[in-house]
């Protein structure tokens, strides 16, 4: 019975995780190619269960087209917010555009609550919601879709990253991007193509976990901040240290509402990840 106990929390914890990650990542993507946190993150995860509703209820599309609409969606989005509410900005200094980015949170969240209001609707698994039995342990399917979709988002990414010539030139950003200027990369196609990802990523995220929460205008403020919380501990811009961090933070959350308290998940989750950076400033992946 332990043992069961312990898988149930342990796949709980992996499905949260993996949620956590796909956002971390969104945050890495844009810090490695503009150097800024883009707290607009937050919002692309609500963004992305708005438009997954509105595309099975409005549009009456089946469950995979409606999946890709929306992860699109947010992606073009995204683009949108960088290319005419960043970019005339014009200003070379991070702060600034931190703040811009919290200013543009603000709006993008009055938007979605002025489009679907700020009743908590709920969205329909991917597939009929009747639980798995793995080793003893009751899986809800949506959680092995949201596994299995991260891991094809992450292999999707790698491929990007190390086999397309605009992912080579965001990695060359990210590595000198003094040198990436020199050489004629052209910063404003990176810039758009780094918001895109991370709005897609973000979006994904929001498709994924709102059937086993709810959704509403700011649901993925909280998802969001512990998506942050996840790239920290991993160390900020690193991707691997995206995922773990993301996995671990999902880990320790369940593991903690477990055997402690469902009261004090989130407490004990932060308290660890600030014990962790007391020691190692950086995160564990930070250079």
């Amino acid at each position: 019975m332990l043992n069961a106990d312990l898988l149930q929390y342990f796949f709980g914890g992996l499905t949260s995780g993996a949620i956590y990650a796909l956002i971390a990542l969104g945050f890495c993507v844009v810090n490695n190619t503009m150097g800024i946190v883009n707290f607009v993150q937050v919002d692309f995860v609500s963004l992305g269960g708005m438009f997954m509703f509105s595309a099975l209820g409005a549009a009456g599309l089946p469950m995979t087209p409606a999946l890709l609409l929306a992860v699109a969606g947010v992606g073009a989005v995204a683009m949108v917010i960088e290319r005419f509410g960043l970019r005339p900005a014009r200003s070379g200094n991070h702060l600034v555009l931190v703040f811009l980015t919290v200013g543009l949170s603000i709006i993008l969240r009055g938007v979605i609550k002025l489009v679907w209001g700020k009743n908590r609707m709920a969205l329909p698994p991917l597939t009929p919601d009747t639980p798995v039995q793995i080793l003893g342990a009751s899986v809800l399917p949506q959680a092995l879709w949201i596994l299995a979709l991260t891991v094809v988002a992450i292999a999707v990414l790698t491929w990007f990253f190390h086999k397309t010539p605009l992912g080579l030139c965001m990695r060359a950003v990210a590595d000198n991007p003094t040198a990436a200027a020199v050489v004629g990369i052209p910063a404003g196609r990176i810039r758009l193509t780094s918001y895109a990802i991370a709005g897609a990523l973000g979006g994904l995220a929001g498709v994924l976990v709102t059937p086993i929460t709810t959704l509403s205008h700011d649901v993925g403020v909280l998802l969001g901040l512990k998506g942050f919380a996840a790239a920290i501990l991993g160390g900020f811009g690193s991707f691997p240290g995206a995922i773990l961090g993301g996995l671990g933070l999902g880990l320790l959350e369940s593991l903690s509402a477990g055997y402690l308290s469902s009261a004090y998940k989130d407490v004990v989750a932060f308290v660890v990840l600030l014990l962790v950076l007391f020691i190692r400033p950086k995160g564990l992946f930070g250079k």
